[in-house]
């Protein structure tokens, strides 16, 4: 899954409900109807890229310009429209890759909007994977056991550390 978590807390924190902001929309958004209209945005058809920016954008900004928006409809709405797009991109990466199984992971898995779309995959052959609900943790936190484990390990990075997305822990 994408980086989609941050998204949430983005949201959560716009309208007020602090972090970890996945389980905190995910249950207002219980409370409200998908009712308001929020943009997707896709690139070309080639690629399968696609960006949470502009709904985040449109969330702060109807917020910001309509005090008296109804929250509960404004996260039902995101979450809706968050999990379409995904599942736009997925439905056409399983066409064009034919791939037959797909596992859900980090703290945005434990979102129950999103868990739903994702089984209705199963009735088209698609093996889906989701961990537990307890072990659907934010994926800072599980950096962060690897980074103890390491310095109880002795190992020591300098200043100059960077980004290494393929690194193998």
């Amino acid at each position: 899954m994408m980086l989609f978590g941050e998204a949430f807390d983005k949201v959560a924190r716009v309208v007020g409900l602090g972090y970890p902001g996945g389980p905190k929309v995910d249950n207002l958004a219980k409370q409200g109807q998908a009712n308001i209209e929020l943009p997707k945005t896709h690139f070309d058809d080639d690629t399968l890229d696609f960006s949470f920016s502009g709904i985040k954008t449109a969330v702060i900004n109807l917020h910001h310009k309509t005090p008296d928006i109804n929250k509960a409809d404004l996260c039902a709405s995101f979450q809706k429209t968050v999990t379409e797009t995904l599942m736009e991109n997925v439905e056409k990466a399983i066409e064009r890759t034919g791939i037959k199984t797909i596992a859900l992971a980090g703290g945005v898995s434990s979102n129950s909007y999103i868990r739903e779309a994702f089984t209705t995959l199963e009735k088209k052959g698609i093996k889906i994977y989701m961990p537990e609900l307890k072990l659907c943790t934010d994926n800072a936190a599980m950096i962060a056991s690897a980074g103890y484990y390491n310095y109880v390990a002795g190992k020591r990075d300098e200043l100059d550390l960077n980004a290494v997305p393929n690194l193998k822990l």
